[in-house]
């Protein structure tokens, strides 16, 4: 594990410091974060560019987004304890939880590199995030493509599966989608993103586990 000796404290306090709980950006990690879902999709793209020297594009790209997206990002933060580090009201904050400690360790990834530089940054990002708490093997050979696997589910279970866009907001200057998953005109799953593809893959991840818990439905959903 790498060990980064903070230099600027202002900056680490204000990677934890959700938006919602001052409404000043300048005190909030939003502009971090969006530094270090950069600089995060960079290190781990020449990580997987140096890595796999011979696969092509589509394979880097398809690694890469199984790894920096926000539910790995969420489950990551956990791991490392990010989420004890934030506090928050349960309350207000009840629609932004579930990415609330994924943008959190982006926002820290971009202190960091503010704070250090990019070496000190590539090292705490590839030897205490991916190498420690990544097995890329299993990212290779899992199927992370939600969707496919809720319509495919589906078919083998004569359900008709619907997506729709349900709302787009402009939020700090990006937009964010919300999408739902609708099988036989209920909604089973509903989800967030930055972009259509990333709220149905959101959508459709909660919508298998919807279905996975339901008897006797869960049975043909693939794992």
């Amino acid at each position: 594990m790498t060990k980064v000796t903070p230099k600027n404290l202002t900056l680490y306090k204000l990677a934890f410091q959700h938006t919602l709980l001052n409404q000043d950006q300048k005190f909030s990690n939003e502009r971090l974060e969006f530094l270090g879902d950069a600089v995060l999709s960079l290190i781990v793209g020449e990580y997987l560019f140096k890595h796999y020297p011979f696969e092509e594009e589509g394979f880097l790209t398809k690694i890469r987004s199984r790894i920096v997206n926000r539910e790995s990002m969420g489950i990551l933060a956990k791991k490392i304890g990010v989420d004890l580090l934030i506090k928050y009201d349960e309350g207000t904050l009840k629609d932004h939880v579930r990415f609330l400690h994924g943008n959190a360790l982006e926002a820290l990834i971009g202190a960091i590199y503010l704070d250090r530089g990019y070496l000190v940054c590539y090292k705490f990002v590839i030897k205490t995030l991916l190498n420690l708490y990544i097995d890329l093997n299993q990212i290779i050979n899992n199927d992370n493509n939600y969707k496919s696997q809720i319509v495919e589910w589906g078919n083998s279970n004569h359900k008709k599966i619907s997506f729709q866009i349900t709302e787009v907001k402009i939020q700090d200057g990006y937009k964010e989608f919300t999408a739902q998953v609708v099988k036989d005109d209920k909604i089973i799953g509903i989800g967030q993103g930055r972009n259509r593809k990333h709220a149905e893959q959101q959508a459709a991840f909660n919508a298998l586990e919807t279905v996975k818990s339901i008897p006797n439905e869960g049975t043909s959903v693939q794992n």
